[in-house]
């Protein structure tokens, strides 16, 4: 699973399905249903709103990757999770999370996190993205469009990467 399809989930989403797995998005937009599936390949998609689909999708997933950096709730996730599943946080959200430790114990599940691998593990990243074509999704801007970037961020109205062209030499690519 896959919780987040921002500028961190997409690239999430991407690597995972080509490690070969099956993947799950889980959102709260449920605008991002088409995307997660037709552009980016998921396999399914979890509203995490709906309670039912949740209740439905309990105990169906070895692993989560947590790509949200807000303050949001760890148990329905955990409620997601097979027995010694694992939940990965890489998201840094500005408050402490709230986790609830009896459904970890009850099955057996992890909660770990993640920053940056040294220099030996990004560089094996590098070479399998290269090798399986995984790239993020971004939109090029020249520098004197920062201001609206920002902005534009601030309503999380960006798919899903700025890259700031400072020498304006850069082309658009999807």
């Amino acid at each position: 699973g896959v919780v987040g399809l921002g500028g961190l989930g997409h690239v999430a989403v991407k690597f995972a399905k080509a490690f070969g797995a099956k993947v799950t998005v889980i959102s709260t937009s449920p605008h991002k249903k088409e995307e997660a599936i037709q552009h980016l390949g998921a396999d399914s998609f979890l509203l995490s709103r709906d309670q039912d689909l949740m209740h439905g999708a309990k105990e169906s997933l070895d692993g989560i990757i947590d790509t949200i950096s807000a303050v949001h709730p760890l148990v329905a996730l955990i409620g997601l999770l097979k027995s010694h599943g694992k939940l990965v946080m890489v998201g840094a959200p500005e408050m402490p999370l709230e986790l609830p430790v009896i459904p970890l114990l009850m099955g057996r599940k992890l909660v770990a996190g993640s920053g940056i691998g040294g220099l030996k593990e990004t560089q094996e990243m590098i070479d399998f993205a290269a090798k399986h074509n995984v790239r993020p999704d971004i939109e090029v801007i020249p520098i004197d469009y920062v201001n609206t970037a920002m902005e534009r961020l601030l309503k999380s109205d960006v798919k899903y990467r700025f890259v700031i062209d400072i020498g304006n030499t850069l082309k658009q690519t999807s």
